[in-house]
């Protein structure tokens, strides 16, 4: 049977606390009245006594601690009455609750100093992704020069392969789209110049507008959304699962395997893609003009012919395997990024889709600026 835990001042020394009793968890909830009730009677010279302590714990020396203080109850564990075995427990428990009392509380931060930090942190967080898409791009066009000296290691299977997926597969979404957008893009430019009577020159306003920009923009932001996101899944799967290190084992290059491959199939699938775009932008603009501005097909070629010189055709193609190198470079770098788990490799993929979209259009921005400066 346990005995009841106490706190009672010796009838020999009233500065004397005496603790006796079982000082356990299970008294827990008995004690801290106690300990409340006796703690402001004590000064700096009282004394305790714990020879009638039977069972101590942890908790029970936590109740001791508050009770007493930890710098008062370790000068007191020279008590005789106390075996080794509880001056230890009593120091351990004691020195552990002071050091958490000195800890002090963090200084509250302004509104403004975390506003601006965040802002460093993601200014800082922008350029290590710069640096690293950098470091990349090096490293590819590294291997693609070692690549393309020795022929006998181009992967013509793995090419094909993606050439299909990216390219092929492809063909139906891009047309479908470019063909509404060019219809959407004749009708308003038509409902605008009709009311200065130049419906005439919504010709030129889609054709100019597709060969220059939106065949190549659209088909970049298209196959950044189906494709960038789908190199950053599959290498991220494959990193994942530690295939990657199994390649490595091999004595295989993951760059020569895996993105090369992605690479070339971007190269020449995007330019494609693009004058596919451009076709069928164009068709939707012809089949507006035609059914609602009663210009035929023969008038459409014509004006198409006379007022669009081929430099906006030429530009617009010039983009496309610029903006395909950065979509398969910034997909497959976002695979490698994939830390091993389910969470990281969605995470990736959507940092790879909104990447690529953003320095395709950051791009496209610069070289309109840049074009137009140079009136090309």
């Amino acid at each position: 049977m346990t005995n009841s835990p106490y706190i009672a001042t010796s009838s020999a020394d009233a500065a004397a606390l005496k603790v006796g009793g079982d000082w356990t968890l299970a008294h827990y909830g008995a004690l801290l009245p106690q300990v409340a009730e006796a703690r402001p009677a004590l000064d700096e010279n009282s004394r305790a006594d714990f020879s009638e302590l039977n069972a101590l714990d942890t908790a029970g020396a936590s109740l001791l601690v508050e009770l007493l203080g930890a710098q008062r109850l370790i000068a007191l564990l020279s008590d005789d009455s106390l075996s080794d075995e509880r001056r230890a427990l009593l120091h351990t428990v004691a020195t552990a609750m002071q050091q958490q009392q000195l800890v002090s509380e963090p200084p509250s931060r302004s509104t403004y100093r975390e506003f601006f930090g965040h802002i460093g942190e993601v200014v800082e967080g922008i350029w290590h992704k710069v640096v690293g898409l950098l470091g990349f791009v090096g490293l590819t066009l590294g291997t693609l020069l070692l690549i393309l000296l020795n022929p006998r290691r181009w992967r013509l299977t793995s090419l094909a392969s993606h050439l299909e997926q990216i390219g092929l597969n492809a063909v139906p979404i891009i047309a479908l789209l470019t063909f509404l957008v060019g219809a959407v893009v004749a009708f308003l430019g038509a409902t605008i110049l009709s009311d200065f009577g130049a419906t005439i020159y919504t010709v030129d306003l889609v054709a100019f507008s597709f060969l220059r920009e939106f065949g190549v923009l659209l088909t970049a932001i298209l196959m950044a959304g189906r494709t960038a996101s789908a190199f950053t899944a599959q290498i991220g799967s494959m990193k994942a699962n530690e295939e990657i290190d199994a390649i490595r084992t091999l004595g295989l290059n993951p760059m020569e395997l895996l993105v090369l491959p992605r690479v070339f199939a971007m190269l020449i699938a995007l330019p494609l893609l693009t004058f596919v775009a451009m076709l069928c932008g164009m068709l939707g603009g012809a089949v507006v003009c035609v059914l609602t501005l009663d210009i035929s097909p023969s008038m459409f070629l014509y004006l198409l012919q006379e007022n669009i010189p081929l430099n906006h055709f030429l530009v617009g193609m010039g983009k496309a395997p610029i903006f395909a190198f950065l979509i398969a470079v910034i997909g497959c770098l976002e695979g490698f990024k994939v830390t091993g788990s389910a969470q990281s490799v969605g995470e990736r993929t959507t940092s790879a889709v909104v990447q690529s979209i953003f320095v395709v259009i950051v791009v496209d921005a610069v070289a309109a600026l840049f074009l137009m400066e140079m009136g090309w």
